[in-house]
């Protein structure tokens, strides 16, 4: 954490006592880096990982720099999910409170027109693409009062699809505004839309320390397609706190929660065809720690941020080295350690290997045989120029092509 204030980087006596009563008393790097040009009124490209506690970073400028008699909607933060969307918000609203400020949320799920008319009353609107277009084309809430603009995981909104809806959304903000663009990478398609969506934007970079890295311990075990079950129950029977299992599909989430709710775990299970208030039980059940095991599609890979979270375990692995990282990436926060286990049949060996290497894990190796899990001759090519021309080639796809072939992967995995 930094030796500066919150005070000293500009925050006012209300919001410090705000941060101070849910315990933060100093800035995480991202938010030092970010808070004096965001609250100077600049626009702001971040890059930086999920988990860094960019929500913050974010929040006190729109806190700070929306008055509480101003034109409403004001503020307006976009995100790619539902989860993400109720997180922001959670922490937003803490602090806007200290300054007299509202905040509302619009995604999918839930009813539209009571969410609409707490949208067009708040001060700050926290929105996932998909439900805001509807409030629009149904002149329910109109952006042209909207003052600052953040964009949240923009990268993530990329993957799924909403490029054209983002577009039309911000055609609709204010021209006059300020931008908060915040993403894992600003490279590619990414950097190419933050240029487009701010002016004379500060460009900041938070790389996490490599002593914060190295909190999350990787392991792979080798089973049989008839033992996976009895693994899972293992792993979940050590000394741990709260444990995020990931499978492929939506089905595949409600099979296994039952399986293992059989085997006397205390179990919740989250995917997409569950409803939100299923949805939003079965958080706040695994966040208050009474189911201890999560289930989940790729739906929580990101946005999930619940600190009590010391094991992942990749049931189905993923299909990608993103992928794995981002589940990974929901242990080991906030500089606490965490586990990710991922459970690996014979022919996934192969294709689970090569995910590891790309994804920098060092030399990954078979828990149960103690063999390495890497195959002959490929060595780790995190960084490496094959690995370098591999992401150059994805950011030279022509971009319609791109977003197409990102789409596909996102159906393919049942989110």
């Amino acid at each position: 954490m930094s030796t500066k204030s919150f005070r000293a980087l500009g925050a006012s006596e209300h919001v410090c006592a705000a941060l101070a009563q849910r315990g933060i008393s100093a800035p995480f790097p991202i938010q030092e880096l970010v808070l004096p040009d965001a609250l100077a009124g600049r626009d702001v490209l971040a890059k930086s990982p999920t988990g860094s506690g960019k929500t913050i970073a974010f929040a006190i400028p729109m806190v700070e720099r929306i008055a509480r008699d101003a034109k409403v909607p004001a503020g307006l933060v976009l995100v790619p999910t539902r989860e993400l969307a109720m997180q922001v918000a959670d922490e937003t609203a803490a602090l806007a409170r200290s300054k007299g400020l509202r905040v509302a949320t619009a995604f999918g799920g839930v009813g539209i027109h009571h969410q609409a008319q707490k949208a067009a009353r708040s001060h700050i609107l926290v929105a996932t693409p998909g439900r805001l277009e509807d409030l629009i084309e149904r002149r329910l809430i109109r952006l042209d009062a909207v003052s600052l603009l953040v964009l949240d995981e923009a990268d993530r909104m990329l993957d799924l699809g909403f490029r054209p809806a983002v577009d039309r959304i911000v055609n609709q903000v204010r021209q006059e505004r300020q931008t908060l663009f915040f993403s894992a990478t600003l490279d590619g398609e990414v950097n190419r839309i933050a240029s487009k969506y701010t002016r004379d934007a500060v460009r900041v970079e938070h790389h996490t320390p490599e002593a914060e890295i190295g909190h999350i311990e990787h392991r792979f075990m080798t089973t049989r397609h008839d033992e996976k079950l009895d693994r899972l129950v293992d792993v979940l029977a050590g000394e741990r706190e709260l444990a995020l299992v990931f499978v492929r599909t939506k089905r595949g989430a409600s099979r296994l929660a039952t399986r293992l709710e059989h085997r006397g775990v205390r179990v919740a299970a989250l995917h997409g065809d569950m409803t939100q208030s299923q949805r939003t039980r079965s958080l706040d059940r695994f966040a208050r720690g009474h189911a201890d095991t999560l289930v989940a599609t790729d739906v929580a890979a990101r946005g999930l941020d619940i600190d009590a979270i010391t094991h992942v375990v990749n049931f189905d692995p993923p299909d990608d080295d993103p992928s794995y990282v981002h589940r990974s990436g929901r242990t080991g926060r906030a500089g606490r350690s965490g586990t990710s286990i991922t459970l690996v049949l014979d022919d996934q060996r192969e294709a689970v290997s090569k995910m590891a290497v790309l994804a920098g894990v060092d030399e990954p190796r078979c828990e149960r045989t103690d063999t390495p899990l890497m195959v002959p001759g490929l060595r780790n090519q995190g960084n490496s120029p094959a690995r370098r021309k591999q992401q150059q080639m994805a950011q030279q796809r022509p971009a319609a092509r791109q977003g197409e072939w990102r789409r596909d992967q996102q159906r393919s995995r049942a989110r």
